[in-house]
Protein backbone atom coordinates (compact mmCIF):
# COMPACT_ATOMS: atom_id res chain seq x y z
CA UNK A 1 0.00 0.00 0.00
CA UNK A 2 2.91 2.52 0.72
CA UNK A 3 4.11 2.47 -3.11
CA UNK A 4 0.16 2.97 -3.94
CA UNK A 5 -0.22 6.01 -1.78
CA UNK A 6 4.08 7.47 -2.70
CA UNK A 7 2.73 7.59 -6.39
CA UNK A 8 -0.79 9.34 -5.48
CA UNK A 9 1.57 11.89 -3.42
CA UNK A 10 3.59 12.44 -6.60
CA UNK A 11 0.91 12.35 -9.45
CA UNK A 12 -1.61 14.55 -7.37
CA UNK A 13 0.80 17.08 -5.02
CA UNK A 14 -0.95 19.75 -6.49
CA UNK A 15 -4.08 18.89 -4.85
CA UNK A 16 -2.91 17.61 -1.84
CA UNK A 17 -2.59 19.63 1.66
CA UNK A 18 -1.27 16.92 3.55
CA UNK A 19 0.52 13.71 1.80
CA UNK A 20 -1.90 10.11 2.32
CA UNK A 21 0.11 8.23 5.10
CA UNK A 22 -1.28 4.94 6.82
CA UNK A 23 -2.18 5.33 10.13
CA UNK A 24 -3.57 2.62 11.51
CA UNK A 25 -2.99 -1.36 10.03
CA UNK A 26 -4.19 -0.86 6.71
CA UNK A 27 -6.01 2.32 7.65
CA UNK A 28 -4.78 5.93 5.33
CA UNK A 29 -5.89 9.63 4.89
CA UNK A 30 -4.74 12.54 3.39
CA UNK A 31 -6.46 15.79 3.08
CA UNK A 32 -6.94 17.92 0.03
CA UNK A 33 -6.98 21.58 -0.95
CA UNK A 34 -9.82 20.30 -3.49
CA UNK A 35 -12.13 18.18 -4.82
CA UNK A 36 -11.58 17.93 -8.58
CA UNK A 37 -9.33 14.99 -8.25
CA UNK A 38 -11.08 12.58 -5.51
CA UNK A 39 -12.56 10.39 -7.95
CA UNK A 40 -9.15 9.86 -9.88
CA UNK A 41 -7.78 9.35 -6.82
CA UNK A 42 -10.10 6.65 -4.94
CA UNK A 43 -10.27 4.97 -8.95
CA UNK A 44 -6.29 4.81 -9.08
CA UNK A 45 -5.88 3.09 -5.37
CA UNK A 46 -9.31 0.68 -5.79
CA UNK A 47 -7.57 -0.37 -8.78
CA UNK A 48 -4.00 -0.84 -7.49
CA UNK A 49 -4.80 -2.88 -4.98
CA UNK A 50 -8.05 -5.04 -6.19
CA UNK A 51 -8.67 -7.86 -5.31
CA UNK A 52 -8.32 -6.11 -2.03
CA UNK A 53 -11.42 -4.33 -1.19
CA UNK A 54 -11.01 -0.44 0.13
CA UNK A 55 -13.60 1.72 1.73
CA UNK A 56 -13.47 5.26 0.84
CA UNK A 57 -14.52 8.06 3.61
CA UNK A 58 -14.57 11.64 2.13
CA UNK A 59 -14.44 14.51 4.99
CA UNK A 60 -15.68 18.08 4.19
CA UNK A 61 -14.84 20.22 6.73
CA UNK A 62 -12.52 22.32 8.01
CA UNK A 63 -9.81 21.34 10.24
CA UNK A 64 -8.46 22.98 13.29
CA UNK A 65 -5.11 22.01 13.60
CA UNK A 66 -1.66 23.08 12.04
CA UNK A 67 -1.62 21.23 8.60
CA UNK A 68 1.80 19.05 7.95
CA UNK A 69 2.35 19.10 4.34
CA UNK A 70 4.39 15.72 4.72
CA UNK A 71 2.22 13.73 6.86
CA UNK A 72 -1.55 13.60 7.40
CA UNK A 73 -1.03 12.03 11.28
CA UNK A 74 -1.69 14.33 13.93
CA UNK A 75 -4.56 16.92 12.04
CA UNK A 76 -7.68 17.38 13.25
CA UNK A 77 -10.90 19.08 12.99
CA UNK A 78 -14.37 18.66 10.97
CA UNK A 79 -13.17 17.65 7.55
CA UNK A 80 -11.73 14.11 10.09
CA UNK A 81 -14.53 13.62 11.75
CA UNK A 82 -16.63 13.82 8.82
CA UNK A 83 -14.58 11.49 6.52
CA UNK A 84 -14.79 9.45 10.04
CA UNK A 85 -18.40 9.06 9.93
CA UNK A 86 -18.49 8.41 6.55
CA UNK A 87 -16.56 5.42 7.22
CA UNK A 88 -18.49 4.13 9.87
CA UNK A 89 -21.68 4.61 7.98
CA UNK A 90 -20.47 2.21 4.81
CA UNK A 91 -19.12 -0.37 8.15
CA UNK A 92 -22.30 -0.23 9.78
CA UNK A 93 -24.01 -0.89 6.20
CA UNK A 94 -21.84 -4.23 5.76
CA UNK A 95 -22.43 -5.48 9.24
CA UNK A 96 -26.31 -4.98 8.03
CA UNK A 97 -25.65 -6.60 4.80
CA UNK A 98 -27.78 -3.96 3.02
CA UNK A 99 -27.66 -4.58 -0.37
CA UNK A 100 -27.18 -0.98 -1.62
CA UNK A 101 -24.23 -0.69 -0.23
CA UNK A 102 -21.30 1.58 -1.39
CA UNK A 103 -17.80 1.51 -0.82
CA UNK A 104 -17.04 5.62 -1.06
CA UNK A 105 -19.15 7.76 1.04
CA UNK A 106 -19.67 11.26 1.56
CA UNK A 107 -20.09 13.65 4.69
CA UNK A 108 -19.99 17.07 4.95
CA UNK A 109 -21.38 19.95 6.98
CA UNK A 110 -22.24 23.21 6.28
CA UNK A 111 -23.39 24.37 2.57
CA UNK A 112 -22.46 21.05 0.87
CA UNK A 113 -24.74 19.21 2.37
CA UNK A 114 -27.21 19.82 -0.31
CA UNK A 115 -25.40 18.05 -2.86
CA UNK A 116 -23.89 15.22 -0.50
CA UNK A 117 -27.25 12.79 -0.90
CA UNK A 118 -27.21 13.49 -4.78
CA UNK A 119 -23.33 12.10 -4.72
CA UNK A 120 -23.73 9.23 -1.95
CA UNK A 121 -26.72 7.89 -4.51
CA UNK A 122 -24.47 8.03 -7.61
CA UNK A 123 -21.81 5.92 -5.22
CA UNK A 124 -24.00 3.51 -4.09
CA UNK A 125 -24.91 3.28 -8.01
CA UNK A 126 -21.65 2.61 -9.22
CA UNK A 127 -20.90 0.17 -6.84
CA UNK A 128 -23.14 -1.68 -7.94
CA UNK A 129 -22.11 -1.64 -11.10
CA UNK A 130 -18.81 -2.58 -10.42
CA UNK A 131 -19.84 -5.41 -8.30
CA UNK A 132 -21.19 -6.80 -11.75
CA UNK A 133 -17.65 -6.77 -13.43
CA UNK A 134 -16.28 -10.16 -14.85
CA UNK A 135 -12.89 -9.97 -14.31
CA UNK A 136 -12.29 -9.35 -17.88
CA UNK A 137 -14.80 -6.41 -17.95
CA UNK A 138 -12.92 -4.96 -14.75
CA UNK A 139 -9.14 -5.04 -17.00
CA UNK A 140 -11.37 -3.74 -19.77
CA UNK A 141 -12.23 -1.10 -17.99
CA UNK A 142 -9.69 -0.16 -15.82
CA UNK A 143 -7.37 -0.22 -19.22
CA UNK A 144 -9.61 2.40 -20.98
CA UNK A 145 -10.30 4.52 -17.64
CA UNK A 146 -6.21 4.37 -17.05
CA UNK A 147 -4.85 5.01 -21.04
CA UNK A 148 -7.90 7.63 -21.91
CA UNK A 149 -7.23 5.25 -24.82
CA UNK A 150 -9.50 4.49 -27.84
CA UNK A 151 -11.08 1.04 -27.89
CA UNK A 152 -8.71 -0.27 -30.64
CA UNK A 153 -5.50 0.86 -28.39
CA UNK A 154 -6.93 -0.97 -25.49
CA UNK A 155 -7.43 -4.00 -27.55
CA UNK A 156 -3.58 -4.28 -28.64
CA UNK A 157 -2.56 -3.86 -25.02
CA UNK A 158 -4.64 -6.42 -23.62
CA UNK A 159 -4.03 -8.57 -26.81
CA UNK A 160 -7.76 -9.08 -27.95
CA UNK A 161 -10.02 -7.61 -30.42
CA UNK A 162 -11.76 -4.64 -30.88
CA UNK A 163 -14.89 -6.08 -30.86
CA UNK A 164 -14.47 -7.87 -27.35
CA UNK A 165 -12.91 -4.66 -25.78
CA UNK A 166 -16.80 -3.05 -27.33
CA UNK A 167 -18.85 -5.68 -26.06
CA UNK A 168 -17.10 -5.89 -22.63
CA UNK A 169 -17.42 -2.25 -22.06
CA UNK A 170 -21.35 -2.25 -23.18
CA UNK A 171 -21.82 -5.38 -20.59
CA UNK A 172 -20.03 -3.71 -17.76
CA UNK A 173 -22.39 -0.87 -18.61
CA UNK A 174 -18.88 1.79 -19.05
CA UNK A 175 -20.43 4.78 -20.42
CA UNK A 176 -23.03 4.89 -17.49
CA UNK A 177 -20.31 4.31 -15.06
CA UNK A 178 -17.86 6.91 -16.63
CA UNK A 179 -20.61 9.47 -16.89
CA UNK A 180 -21.98 9.10 -13.51
CA UNK A 181 -18.07 9.22 -11.86
CA UNK A 182 -17.79 12.28 -13.86
CA UNK A 183 -21.12 13.65 -12.64
CA UNK A 184 -19.50 13.06 -8.72
CA UNK A 185 -16.21 14.31 -9.53
CA UNK A 186 -17.66 17.67 -10.87
CA UNK A 187 -19.60 18.26 -8.09
CA UNK A 188 -16.62 17.12 -6.06
CA UNK A 189 -14.40 19.86 -7.69
CA UNK A 190 -16.45 22.33 -6.69
CA UNK A 191 -15.32 21.67 -2.90
CA UNK A 192 -12.70 24.03 -2.05
CA UNK A 193 -10.10 24.52 1.07
CA UNK A 194 -7.15 26.31 2.08
CA UNK A 195 -5.00 25.07 4.56
CA UNK A 196 -1.62 26.58 5.62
Amino acid sequence: MNLVLEKINQRYSGDIASKFTITLGDEFQGLLNKGANVIKIITEIENELYPTSVRFGIGVGDITTRVNPDIAIGADGPGYYQARRAIEYLKKGEKMNQSGKANIRLAADGKEQSSTELINTIFSLVTALKTSWTERQREIVWMMLQCSSSQVNVAKKLGIQQSSVQKGLANANYYTYKDAMNTAEKALSEIRRVYV
